[in-house]
């Protein structure tokens, strides 16, 4: 890991990453998007929920195919869908601590919603320690691992992909990072989506828990190792 001592900033993926449990969590956003489509696009939700997977595995984000294919406002969209009860989720101490620990710039980068991502970091307790977010919004609706999303966040956060770790729980999402420069770093876990190419070469860490690698690094960073 030596060559993690002198990286200055650190991307985070949002769901899956900051914290795990996403079938509490995306399983209500999942029911959410199935309605909405239900809704607007006068389907049952048996059929909703079908071009909702299929729309995800093609174009990367459900929205992303109902805005090309049905001209949903991305907006609307956002808004219903995470509308969601976060009562469930408790603060995380040990994370807050190893966010705090790093001397580091600290980012989020989702293919979320900034709203998403605030409700998010304040029930886990770490909203304050973060030195920017990026959302589908900032990424102009192209979604990760698209290049653009990936060019569009270098420009906002003013980093040098080259003393950047980017951390994930979809394997694929990575690719562009490594392709650009960056550290890559994934997430072990066993949903079909996420580790789908978590074998290639574009990722250069594999890790069981986020808090205890951040630690390795703030150690790594403290200690006297050239």
């Amino acid at each position: 890991m030596k060559e993690l001592k002198n990286i200055k900033n650190i991307l985070f993926d949002l769901d899956g990453v900051l914290y795990q449990d996403l079938e509490a969590v995306f399983g209500q956003v999942s029911k959410k998007m199935t309605e909405y489509i239900s809704l607007k696009l006068d389907l049952d939700l048996k059929k909703a929920k079908e071009l909702q997977t299929n729309y995800f595995h093609k174009y990367n984000t459900s929205l992303n195919g109902l805005m090309i294919h049905h001209d949903i406002k991305p907006k609307e969209f956002l808004k219903y869908v995470h509308d969601i009860d976060l009562s469930f989720m408790k603060k995380d101490f040990v994370l807050r601590k190893e966010l705090e620990g790093l001397k580091l710039n600290k980012f989020i980068f989702t293919n979320g919603s900034k709203e998403h991502a605030i409700n998010i970091t304040k029930h886990l307790g770490i909203d304050d320690l973060f030195d920017g977010l990026f959302d589908i919004v900032d990424a102009e609706f192209s979604p990760k691992p698209t290049e653009k999303a990936f060019n569009l966040m270098i420009k906002k956060f003013k980093i040098n992909p080259r003393e950047t770790l980017y951390i994930e729980d979809i394997a694929k999402n990575l690719s562009i990072g490594k392709e650009k420069g960056t550290f890559t770093a994934w997430l072990i876990n066993d949903e079909y989506w996420g580790k789908k190419e978590s074998d290639k070469e574009f990722i250069d860490y594999k890790i069981k828990n986020l808090s205890l690698f951040l630690k390795e690094i703030r150690l790594l960073q403290n200690s006297k190792i050239k």
